[in-house]
């Protein structure tokens, strides 16, 4: 594409050219309130819909028949110094705090040599992405990572590994110009590993080269971010020889992915492009299925351990993305793209294969079925909820329901369909508006075609054992002695607030002790719409779920680990939280990130 028309489409796909942070700091509180620019209290949406987007024909472009993961970067012999404990400021890094516990997992103040996996990522824009062919280049921003040949990967899968620390060197090289939604800082959060607040992506953390947030002390053109892939619980349960990684193996993740978390910006940033997969494996669900090890899963694994990430975007008649990130009823997408695709094909052999959903937001909510041409559903199992592995599979399941930052890993046996079958992975949940969700309907949206196309190039040895990985429930004497925290997530003088309140980054809104634990009683007092409620950091259980006051069952999928908890209308969850190893801030928030963006957000800090 030529130079003057990257310049026409940055330009031509500006809804709202206003900087949401710069309004409001200039407008002050009182426009904040305002109800000339917000919805009044009562849940009827008051904003008009812009005009769905142009038309599309279905299954035109293929996605890759495997997702590789991001080779490493030589970060030791670069350019710039080697990672530190210190923000290396003299060369451009951001005034982020000291990396916590470095010298526990490195001895020296300097990275040496072999320590760590070391990888970058460069924040670009790019000005020829192509949604779906009938669809002109547009500008997108992504993670760019450099894969074989030195062909740029863009938000790029990380294969990571507990018990192996990684640094990620972000670079902010965005247009520093830039108009149209979206705003040129960054803050990356990795979704949601057990990460010190430092490199957390802590919304007012955001930097470019000229600008820093709140809660840094400087800008910069890079930041390290240090994930020490630990499990939860390493001060309870210290590394040793019994217990080389450190930590709860039991708190072990799986599927993760990191996005853009912007003060005010969340939202559009990630709508923007800025979003990919985290997968972190370790002795049991160790990623390769002809493991010999005796504990391992032997799960299905690359190549045919697939992330798949859906996102909700809206176009204008040209074709062009357009996101209001003024209103705070949003922009809702009727779109849906899957892997940075519009109605893509995914090809298959005639084998198992793991599929991790991932609803990547930023407000639309899905509950998915794989149904053949014929709209008959299928059947496959289901492993992981929130990128935690369950204590056991669930068998014979038909659906998947996500709200925005829930995952969902499946296992379909894909050996069961004659070679040409065609399936269809199809979104039955109706939805109108950023509010939420409204009925299951069939036959639904198809959004991901699926071939089986060939047979596997050796045998199929992978499994799903009976027996997943174990969890640690909560006692009744930790139960009984917690205390309990309450939060209400609600619409206050026309905004999203939590306990009435708007965010503030710089004040916590809770002080918990480090390795305490406590019961977090979340409530959605409203009709009128639904909150996807995120806690950075933790993982939590639920202990009991109420709709309309009344107690409701826990359905099985969420009897696991969790970090995404979804309130529907009049919904009250009560989890159990553990706050352990990392002090520092933290945020919880609805992951409509709509919501989040106005102001449904509290900061809460871990002290010693």
């Amino acid at each position: 594409m030529k130079k003057n028309d990257q310049e026409s489409t940055q330009t031509s796909d500006t809804q709202v050219n206003v900087s949401r942070r710069t309004f409001f700091k200039s407008a002050g509180a009182t426009v904040l309130a305002a109800p000339a620019i917000l919805t009044s209290k009562k849940s009827v949406a008051q904003v008009v819909a812009p005009p769905p987007s142009p038309p599309t024909t279905p299954w035109l472009e293929e996605l890759p028949d495997a997702v590789d993961p991001l080779p490493q970067t030589d970060l030791l012999n670069s350019t710039l110094p080697p990672p530190q404990m210190a923000a290396n400021t003299a060369v451009g890094e951001c005034g982020r705090n000291n990396h916590q516990r470095w010298m526990d997992f490195f001895g020296n103040p300097v990275l040496q040599s072999g320590q760590a996996d070391l990888y970058e990522l460069k924040v670009r824009a790019n000005y020829s992405h192509r949604f779906h062919p009938e669809y002109p280049d547009q500008l997108v921003w992504n993670y760019e990572g450099v894969g074989a040949n030195d062909q740029p990967i863009h938000n790029p899968t990380f294969h990571a590994r507990y018990g192996r620390p990684i640094i990620v060197r972000l670079h902010n090289e965005l247009p520093q110009n830039h108009t149209g939604f979206g705003t040129p800082e960054i803050s990356m959060h990795l979704h949601n590993l057990h990460t010190p607040s430092e490199s957390d992506g802590f919304p007012g953390d955001y930097f470019s080269p000229h600008k820093s947030g709140p809660t840094l002390t400087a800008p910069g053109m890079y930041k390290d971010q240090f994930y020490p892939n630990i499990y939860a619980g390493y001060d309870e349960f210290p590394k040793g020889p019994g217990n080389p990684v450190g930590g709860d193996v039991r708190e072990a993740l799986g599927t993760l992915w990191y996005h853009d978390h912007t003060l005010d910006f969340t939202a559009a940033n990630a709508s923007r492009g800025m979003a990919g997969f985290y997968l972190i494996y370790d002795d049991l669900d160790s990623g390769n299925e002809h493991d010999p090890n005796p504990a391992a899963l032997r799960l299905p694994s690359y190549p045919y351990d697939y992330p798949i990430a859906f996102q909700d975007k809206r176009f204008d008649s040209n074709g062009i993305q357009i996101f209001d990130q003024l209103d705070p009823e949003g922009t809702f997408g009727d779109k849906v793209v899957v892997n940075g695709k519009i109605e893509p094909v995914l090809k298959v052999a005639r084998r198992k294969y793991r599929l991790r959903l991932l609803n990547a937001g930023p407000d639309r909510f899905y509950e998915f079925y794989l149904v053949n041409g014929a709209n008959v559903v299928q059947r496959f199992t289901y492993i992981a909820n929130d990128g935690n592995l369950l204590p056991a599979p669930l068998l014979n399941q038909t659906n998947v329901r996500l709200g925005v930052a829930e995952r969902g890993d499946i296992v379909v046996d894909f050996s069961q369909y004659a070679l040409g079958t065609e399936l269809y992975l199809v979104n039955r949940l109706d939805q109108t508006t950023t509010r939420g969700p409204g009925a299951v309907v069939t036959p639904g949206t198809r959004v991901l075609k699926i071939v089986v196309n060939r047979d596997p190039s050796e045998p199929d040895v992978s499994r799903v054992p009976s027996v997943l990985r174990p969890i640690r429930r909560p006692t009744a004497a930790e139960i009984a002695a917690a205390p309990v925290r309450k939060w209400t997530f609600n619409r206050t003088r026309g905004l999203w607030t939590i306990n009435s309140k708007l965010v503030n980054v710089s004040s916590a809104g809770a002080h918990i002790e480090k390795e305490g634990m406590e019961i977090w009683d979340i409530d959605n007092p409203n009709g009128g719409w639904s909150h996807p409620v995120h806690i950075h950091f933790e993982e939590g259980h639920i202990l009991q779920r109420f709709r309309n006051g009344v107690a409701v069952a826990v359905p099985p999928h969420e009897r696991g680990r969790k970090d995404v908890y979804v309130l529907g209308p009049n919904e009250r969850i009560r989890l159990f939280m553990r706050f352990r190893d990392f002090p520092g801030k933290y945020v919880m928030h609805c992951h409509n990130m709509i919501h989040e963006d106005h102001a449904m957000m509290v900061r809460w800090d871990i002290v010693e």
